[in-house]
């Protein structure tokens, strides 16, 4: 459906050239979720706009729906209103001396000819009603609620019945609360179209939640591409890791390999030997660091067994109370971890306590 090959994007500033996009490559299936995540600046919102027609690129072809709209070979570049597209931008970009039903009737306005007024007036109210605005289209846009008008510019972008749906950062201005209702409900309604959608944002868990595939993204580059599972379980680099989910680091150094073909074996770290996933490429004596999430790190209430696998002591720093988890720090021999723990575990600052770091849940990278 999306096809991006080899995709380039240069900025000349004050400072000097700005290498903002460098040769990436995406493939986004019919009907797929596919979100790019990343800090600001990593080049995602600009990649976005290139599909959309917006930034011209230095460099790369872009296809949409088998419409090669974008190539510096060739020299072509479709303009936005002749590409298969609807767009809702972070600021939602709504007209506020236009009512409700004008601001989503402009774009079918400005296919002059292409619909009657009747004709108008059913694709509208028939995109009101998608996104729950039905009733609403006589009302100014400036009365309408940050939700309602978030709303609003998704009916805009969808009364043309694109092929391909672009959200860049949609959400960031409303608030949490709104934010996690509005999240379920543009994913529900995107599949039930099935629409093509592209998502840019820098919010993890509207990553997570929301997209069948993820594009991790850092300075211009796709840093790892998957599922949300795979992205969070299975992180490829520290980047990666650190910017997914809460996670904690261990540095340490290869102390053996797995036998037998084994992907797991030792690490020699600060505060003892750790069993963990190892990197196909490692070797004895490679610098590793282990990545284990919060939550998969277990506090141990019962005497350990003399052989259990990854039982640390540690003295607890902090716990704090954060509603549905209680989160801990906790002093290792030279280092520290953070764990999640039942909202009702009994556990203050000072105690002494074991933690188990399960071998199935370290994850030991290239450092």
């Amino acid at each position: 459906m999306i096809q991006i090959s080899n995709l380039h994007m240069h900025y000349h500033t004050s400072e000097g050239s700005v290498h903002a996009v460098r040769g990436i490559d995406i493939d986004v299936e019919h009907g797929r979720f596919y979100t790019m995540l990343g800090p600001s600046g990593c080049g995602k919102t600009t990649t976005l706009r290139s599909v959309a027609g917006l930034e011209r690129p230095s460099e790369g072809e872009i296809t949409i729906d088998n419409q090669l709209v974008y190539s510096s070979n060739r020299h072509i570049m479709v303009p936005p209103y002749r590409r298969d597209i609807g767009m809702v931008f972070q600021s939602y970009a709504i007209w506020p001396h236009m009512d409700v039903f004008e601001n989503v009737a402009f774009p079918l306005r400005e296919m002059k000819g292409r619909f009657s007024g009747s004709g108008i007036r059913e694709k509208v109210l028939k995109a009101l009603d998608l996104v729950q605005l039905s009733g609403y289209q006589h009302r100014p846009a400036p009365f309408l609620s940050g939700g309602q008008q978030q709303r609003l510019a998704l009916a805009r972008a969808l009364v043309r019945e694109p092929s391909v749906l672009l959200l860049d950062e949609p959400l960031s201005n409303l608030d949490a609360r709104l934010r996690e209702e509005t999240r379920t409900e543009i994913r529900d309604l995107v599949k039930r179209l099935g629409i093509t959608t592209v998502y840019v944002t820098h919010d993890q868990l509207e990553a997570l939640t929301m997209s069948d595939v993820i594009a991790v993204m850092n300075q211009g580059v796709i840093v790892q591409e998957g599922s949300p599972l795979e992205i969070y379980r299975q992180p490829k680099t520290r980047f990666v890791a650190d910017f997914i989910g809460l996670t904690n680091f261990i540095e340490g150094r290869v102390k053996t390999l797995g036998s037998n073909g084994s992907e797991f074996g030792l690490v020699e770290t600060s505060s003892g030997l750790l069993k963990s996933e190892l990197p196909q490429s490692a070797k004895v004596g490679d610098a590793v660091v282990i990545v284990v999430r919060l939550e998969d790190v277990n506090l141990i209430t019962a005497v350990p067994n003399a052989d259990q696998e990854n039982v640390l002591e540690a003295k607890v720093v902090t716990a704090m109370f954060m509603g549905d988890t209680k989160e801990c720090r906790v002093r290792l021999r030279d280092s520290s971890l953070r764990l999640k723990l039942h909202p009702s575990t009994e556990i203050g600052e000072g105690a002494s306590i074991r933690i188990k770091l399960p071998p199935e849940h370290c994850r030991a990278l290239m450092a």
